[in-house]
């Protein structure tokens, strides 16, 4: 069979999540020519972690988003992640650079594969951790912004607003940008790109 395009590829991990998210979108556009008629479980594109081969997650919120990072925990742990909770776990007020920088610097150093900030809006949790070399951030919204951000920035960090989106819909973006894999091709080409300019700041110590 001939590589699938990146259009291709895209079409086929969105059409995939769908199916998984049980029709939480809009209906499946027709297949793609030339992809398989049976499409291949999400498992497959990304396979969810067993006992033997856990991926780390870190998660951590301030005060406005911990009722989400329970669920959101409960969700990991029960697909198979294994979870670092870098707090909060009451709703007294922290300061959310904090908690960013916790996640932020887990993944930076590899302790975490992934990393999870939550706050009010996901907006300065999303500045904060983007301060730490080696993290893409991405505040997603929705699935389509999950799926890019993966796909197309190879995000490591994802951020959400507690007070913008629901339950349901932060654990359907959460499983999206966890299952998606980074498209690579053109894209890699960008992404190199933003670690080039992070690296000229650090190197001209600006």
């Amino acid at each position: 069979m001939q590589p699938l395009s990146d259009e291709q590829l895209h079409n086929l991990v969105e059409r995939t999540v769908r199916q998984t998210l049980g029709g939480m979108m809009n209906p499946v556009p027709a297949p793609v020519p030339a992809i398989p008629e049976a499409p291949m479980p999400v498992s497959q594109l990304s396979p969810t972690p067993t006992s033997a081969t856990k991926k780390i997650v870190a998660i951590g919120t301030d005060h406005g988003g911990v009722d989400l990072k329970t669920a959101l925990k409960a969700d990991l742990v029960e697909q198979g992640y294994e979870v670092i909770d870098c707090g909060t776990d009451t709703k007294d007020a922290v300061d959310y650079p904090d908690i960013a920088l916790a996640v932020a610097q887990l993944v930076a150093s590899g302790k975490a594969w992934r990393g999870v900030v939550i706050d009010g809006a996901g907006i300065g949790s999303c500045m904060s951790a983007n301060k730490v070399p080696g993290v893409r951030a991405a505040m997603c919204y929705d699935i389509s912004t999950a799926l890019n951000s993966r796909e197309h920035n190879d995000a490591n960090v994802l951020t959400l607003g507690a007070g913008l989106i629901g339950t349901a819909l932060a654990k359907a973006i959460l499983k999206t940008w966890l299952v998606t894999d980074f498209g690579g091709g053109r894209h890699a080409k960008r992404v190199d790109k933003i670690i080039a300019i992070e690296k000229s700041y650090l190197k001209e110590g600006k």
